[in-house]
Formats: structure tokens, C-alpha cells, sequence
């Protein structure tokens, strides 16, 4: 009797395809397709503008052995169900996978969830559906319309400026509001302001600051006037005029949302974007965790909303009053910022609320830790009492001018109790008792200089948040879009502050007057609404294409005529062509930089750059220099290679360890700045 046929269940990732497969049992069977498996080609532009836009998919390079795969499987199952990522690519990835392995899409061949537990996996299989056509549509339209900026504006861009550049229909507005926020700090007049404040005392010291005269605001702008008033305040008295007590509370904030936790992340943990979404996804397709297996930690990662299921609300609310207490217990309810969002998704929260960080710690890495506390805590939080503070302000008096003192005091933490907003606390910066009409002594007056500051320049965390104040984009395309522009040399990123090179002024000046639509803001966020539009109110994409591209075209052919090429000052490496003599110069190609000699054509002598450390190798004395893995990732290597293969993840010192003799590497921690490269030798120093 031959063996019944197993249902087969096709997700992207083979740690999701392992954390789904536990939960269903021996009658199904679950793989992966990794990723896209057909997509627009890379080489060539892939859609056929004469024929209506019509997209040109082909199956992905290096895709064939797992395809092949994917329609032996199909085959031989009893049923096939599409269990890609709840978003609008995900359902474009089953389209194309249905498309591949001759399913009809109109079928209940689609399978949803929003987080990967059991009871939704299992729930999402009894209620399969078609595939939803118009969020695949919705991504088509993104699709095509952000190829036909990239690949045709691009070209110009190698042409007119340098080689492996590229511009994009979101990362050129990203792009401009970086170089507009430079050009107002390089534009920013500084103006001279100078603050008062007075010292106290009443029983204990405090601090008051000048605030009014005669009633109203009061603006110092220079040391002679600074002067005079302390000449008057000296002179004078201090009396309190007025007390006020006022309880006040500080509400928990919602919880994250993909925007708000890249924020959060960028700011608390000083995670890149990138790296955030990265162990985010990790934390969501299941992690070992010991005693538990694979788990999946938390719901679907790519969301706008800061809805809550009633399921994740009765859950914490059974946490809090078990493990704190009723009064720490509230009934909050969050509106999403934009009444038009995308509400396909719950807010980012734990899976299992029972999961406490500190319980899992030792199976996650530490960053997985950190990030998957963050979002436990922030959503604890959100299901919590508001934290209560008894405010005192005092208005003080002297002469004709007015001193503000203020203080509070923690009277109840409610939701500080698991998660800290980040912000200086309020809490036990008191006051002595004060009242109505008594002097107080004066210990010292102090006369201070400042000036106006410019703006800050963007962090990632800061950027983030103004691309989605304008809605520019999607906050699942922020992390690419960052990691682009500093990849293109576009932007440096110095510390944690981003700021726009001179290649990145010259390609936003360019794309500023001959692709104005293109970089404007307010265009870029009106299309995003357009694009949305293709999946909420029934809008032909093609349309959309339509419309745009006739401008598009234009804009190209007039840009392509009146662009000069960009002569760039030739940037020497210091170092001399071994083959002709002649000096070498720094080039630019779409792998990054690399040394090429100044005699090209005649010598076409090229070779990798590469930063020494002055540090010399241990093994054959040559230098080590910094390089990159195949990841991206900077190591430190001997330039002997491949002869001597010594290598280093962290930056060597040019001393060696006084315990065994190895070279010491920098690894800058809470207790150390130096470390043995020799992972058998625990030697440490500051």
C-alpha cells in the first residue's frame, strides 16, 4: 500500500520552515524557497515599455537547484500551501512561486500569520485563500516604478559622474534631506543669548532660572545687558511670589511599530537600522531556545500599526496582575498616527508574554537579548498604569524680574517599573518646602554665555523618524535605503551622525534640476499614496506607470543632452606603479574603490586598496592591512596572503601580551580596552 501523500508548505527561510514544521505534524512537510525565486533580471531592465509596462520576470540565478526542488515536492504532495510573509512582498513571492509550480492563484492556496505559534499556524492552515491579487499588484507597482527610476537614471549617472552610482525614486528624497538639513547648519548664523540663574537656599540648595520681566518673557542677548540685570538682582531680594502642586502623570508609550523600534534601537542600543531588522527577523522565524525548541520570539516584524490582537492584551493583562499587581494594570488603547495606515498587522510584541528576556538569555546571542528586551518591555509597558509624579513649581521674585524653580517627585513608577523611556527622569529632583511671601538666601548668581545651535545632522534613528513624518517610503525599506546611500559614498556615516559627501551633493544638485519630481518630498510621499491605493481603493497600477513614465522620459532626454561629465580632482594613493613607474591614483568602480595607474590606457595596472595598521605581522613580519569578508565585514589580515593566511577580527596593536607573547587587539569593552588575540590567553587590560 503506498504511503499517503503529505501536504507541503513553502515558506522563504529555513529557520521559519524549522520553527513551522514542529508545529504540524507528520502529515506535512515544510520547506524553503529562500527568498525570491523569480524576479525582473538583473542585466537588463526587464520591462517592456512598448508593450504597457509589462514586467519580464525570470526565474533567479543560482535559484535552479532549489526550484527543481520546490516542483518535485509540489508534485508529489497531497496540497501545496503558500506560507510566505504576511506583507506585500511575501504575497508577490507565492504569486510567483504559484506562477513556477502551477497552482492556481484563485485556489485556497495561501496561508497567513501573524506571528509563528502554534495555535496561528495551525489556525492559518484550516483557513487558506486565494492570493490576495491586488497587494501583489501593489508591489508590482513599487516594483516597476522603482526599476524604471533606478535603471534608467542610473546609466546617466555612471556616464555623467562616476561609475556604480545609482539613484532611486525613495533614496534620492532621503538623499536631498540629508544634503537641505547640511546646507542649512553650513548656512546658520549663530546668535549670542546669555542665561541667569540663581542658587538658593532654603534649608538646602536649588537652582532658579530667569524667566520674565515686568510680566513678560525675557530674552538676554549680550554681556552688558547680563551685566546690568545682575548689577539689579544683587541689589535685590529674593521672595517667593507663588507655590504650586499639581500631580501629574507620564503615560507608557504604544508599542513599536518598525519605525519606531529602528528609532529605539538606533538610540538605546546604537543598532544600525540594518543590523535591527536583521536580528528582528531572527527573532521572528524561531530561535533554539533550551527547554522550549525552535520559537518563534515575536509577531510579524514589518508593521505601521500599534494594534493590539484582544488575545496579546488578555495575555499581559493576566502577566501584570500575576507578577505586579492590579494597580499596575491598565486598559490603554493606541490610534494609529495616520488615519489611512496600513493595518494589516498587529503592533511588534512577544509571542509568548510568559518568554521573560532574563529567563532566555543564555539562548540568545547578546544582541538578540537586547533587541528582543526592547520589544518585551516597551510592550509590557503599553498595558501598564501611567506613571504618577507630584510636580512643584515656584515663581520667584526679585525687583522687577522672576525666577522659575522646579522639582518632582516619583509617587507611583506604573510602567517605568519595566521600561525606561530613554529620557532624563523626573523623579526626586525636589524642592524645599516653600511658601508664599518668604525670603530666601542667595548663595550665588551665576551670569552664562551661549549661542543658538543649527540643527543637529540626522542619525539613523532621527532619519527614520523624518522620512516617516513626511511618508516617504515604507518603514521595511528605510534599513536598504540608509545602507545604500552610505554603500554609493553618498553619505559618511561619522559616529552616529549622517553627513552628505561632496558626491552626494553633486548627484542631489543633478537629480534637483533635471528630476525635480523625483527628489521633492511631497511628490515622493503623493506617490506612496497612489502605490497604497493599488491595494485599498482598486487603482489600476499600470496607471500609476503611465502617468509617471511620460514625464520620466522627457526628464531623461533633456538631462542626458545638457549634463556635462563631472571632472573629479585625481585622488593619488601616495604609491607608485610597480609596472610603469607612474603614480596611482584612486578610481571608483561598483565595487568600491581600488588603486589604477595614472599612464591608463597605455598601463592598465590595477590593484585593491588596502589600509595598513603599521602593525607587522607575527608569523613572516609583512604588514597586516584591513579588508573586508565576502560579507562586508572589515578584518584585519597579513598583506602576505594567501602565502600567510594570519588573520584578525578586531584592529591588532602594534605590543604584545605580557602573558603569552601574542599581539594585543583593540576590543573596547565596560571593563576593557585591549584584549589577547590568542582566544586561549584571558589577558585583559584598560
Amino acid at each position: 500500500m503506498a504511503a499517503a501523500k503529505k501536504n507541503l508548505v513553502i515558506v522563504e527561510s529555513p529557520s521559519k520552515a524549522k520553527t513551522i514544521g514542529k508545529f504540524l505534524g507528520s502529515k506535512y512537510k515544510v520547506i524553503a524557497s529562500v527568498g525570491h525565486v523569480r524576479d525582473l533580471p538583473k542585466s537588463k531592465l526587464g520591462i517592456d515599455i512598448e508593450h504597457d509596462f509589462e514586467p519580464q520576470y525570470i526565474a533567479i540565478r543560482g535559484k535552479g537547484d532549489i526550484i527543481k526542488e520546490l516542483k518535485k515536492e509540489a508534485k508529489n504532495a497531497a496540497k501545496v500551501f503558500l506560507a510566505t510573509d504576511p506583507d506585500r512582498e511575501g504575497e508577490a513571492i507565492s504569486w510567483h512561486l504559484a506562477f513556477l509550480l502551477g497552482i492556481d492563484q484563485n485556489t485556497p492556496c495561501r496561508i497567513v500569520f501573524n506571528e509563528i505559534t502554534k495555535k496561528a499556524v495551525q489556525a492559518a492552515i484550516k483557513n487558506p485563500r486565494p492570493i490576495d491579487l491586488k497587494l501583489v499588484d501593489a508591489q508590482q507597482a513599487r516594483r516597476v516604478l522603482d526599476r524604471l527610476v533606478g535603471y534608467q537614471i542610473s546609466p546617466l549617472l555612471w556616464r555623467k559622474v562616476r561609475r556604480g552610482l545609482s539613484a532611486g525614486r525613495v533614496q534620492s528624497a532621503a538623499l536631498k534631506i540629508i544634503c537641505d538639513r547640511e546646507n542649512e547648519i553650513k548656512a546658520f548664523i549663530p546668535k549670542e543669548y546669555w542665561n541667569i540663574t540663581a542658587e538658593l537656599k532654603k534649608g538646602k540648595k536649588f537652582t532658579a532660572k530667569l524667566a520674565e520681566y515686568n510680566g513678560k518673557k525675557l530674552t538676554v542677548e549680550n554681556k552688558e545687558q547680563a551685566d546690568e540685570i545682575v548689577k539689579v538682582l544683587k541689589a535685590g531680594e529674593y521672595m517667593v511670589k507663588k507655590v504650586e502642586e499639581k500631580e501629574r502623570a507620564r503615560k507608557p508609550y504604544a508599542p513599536f511599530t518598525t519605525s519606531s523600534l529602528q528609532q529605539e534601537a538606533s538610540t538605546k542600543l546604537g543598532f544600525y537600522t540594518k543590523k535591527t531588522m536583521l536580528i528582528a527577523q531572527q527573532l521572528y522565524e524561531g530561535i533554539e531556545i533550551k527547554g522550549h525548541g525552535t520559537v518563534g520570539l515575536v509577531s510579524y516584524i514589518r508593521t505601521d500599526s500599534v494594534r493590539i490582537s484582544d488575545e496579546a492584551k488578555a495575555a499581559a493583562k493576566e502577566y501584570i496582575f500575576e507578577n505586579l499587581g492590579a494597580e499596575y494594570y491598565q486598559n490603554n488603547v493606541y490610534s494609529n498616527k495616520k488615519k489611512d495606515v496600513q493595518d494589516a498587522h498587529e503592533a511588534i510584541r512577544p509571542s509568548y508574554i510568559e518568554l521573560e528576556p532574563d529567563e532566555i538569555k543564555d539562548s540568545l546571542s547578546k544582541d538578540q537579548y537586547n533587541l528582543y528586551k526592547l520589544i518585551w518591555s516597551r510592550f509590557m509597558a503599553s498595558q501598564m498604569s501611567p506613571a504618577k509624579f507630584m510636580g512643584v513649581s515656584a515663581a520667584i521674585d526679585n525687583s522687577d524680574y522672576m525666577f522659575k524653580a522646579t522639582g518632582s517627585k516619583l509617587i507611583f513608577d506604573g510602567f517605568l517599573k519595566v521600561y525606561s523611556p530613554g529620557k532624563e527622569d523626573d523623579s526626586d529632583k525636589l524642592l524645599p518646602h516653600l511658601e508664599k511671601g518668604e525670603k530666601l538666601e542667595l548663595v550665588e548668581l551665576l551670569s552664562e554665555q551661549n549661542f543658538t545651535q543649527p540643527p543637529a545632522r540626522f542619525t539613523e534613528a532621527s532619519l527614520v523618524k523624518d522620512l516617516e513624518e513626511k511618508d516617504i517610503g515604507r518603514p521595511s525599506t528605510y534599513a536598504p535605503i540608509i545602507a545604500t546611500i552610505i554603500e554609493r559614498k553618498y553619505v559618511n556615516r561619522e559616529k552616529k551622525t549622517l553627513t552628505p559627501t561632496e558626491l552626494g551633493f553633486i548627484v542631489t544638485q543633478m537629480m534637483e534640476e533635471y528630476f525635480k519630481e523625483i527628489v521633492d518630498t511631497g511628490f515622493t510621499a503623493d506617490m506612496e499614496d497612489k502605490l497604497d491605493a493599488v491595494e485599498v481603493k482598486d487603482v489600476e497600477w499600470k496607471d500609476i506607470i503611465r502617468d509617471y513614465y511620460g514625464t520620466l522620459e522627457k526628464e531623461l532626454e533633456t538631462a542626458d543632452k545638457e549634463i556635462k561629465k563631472v571632472e573629479f580632482e585625481v585622488e593619488l594613493t601616495g604609491e607608485l606603479c610597480e609596472k610603469c613607474g607612474k603614480p596611482m591614483a584612486v578610481k571608483h568602480g561598483r565595487f568600491g574603490e581600488f588603486a589604477a595607474c595614472t599612464g591608463y590606457p597605455e598601463c592598465k595596472n590595477t590593484k585593491p586598496i588596502v589600509k595598513s595598521t603599521n602593525v607587522k605581522c607575527p608569523n613572516c613580519g609583512k604588514d597586516i592591512v584591513a579588508r573586508k569578508s565576502k560579507t562586508g565585514r572589515v578584518f584585519y589580515g597579513c598583506s602576505g596572503y594567501p602565502e600567510c593566511q594570519q588573520s584578525y577580527w578586531n584592529k591588532p596593536i602594534d605590543r604584545k601580551c605580557p602573558k603569552c607573547g601574542s599581539l594585543l587587539v583593540e576590543k573596547k569593552t565596560k571593563t576593557s580596552k585591549y584584549a589577547c588575540s590568542n582566544s586561549e590567553c584571558d589577558y585583559k587590560e584598560e
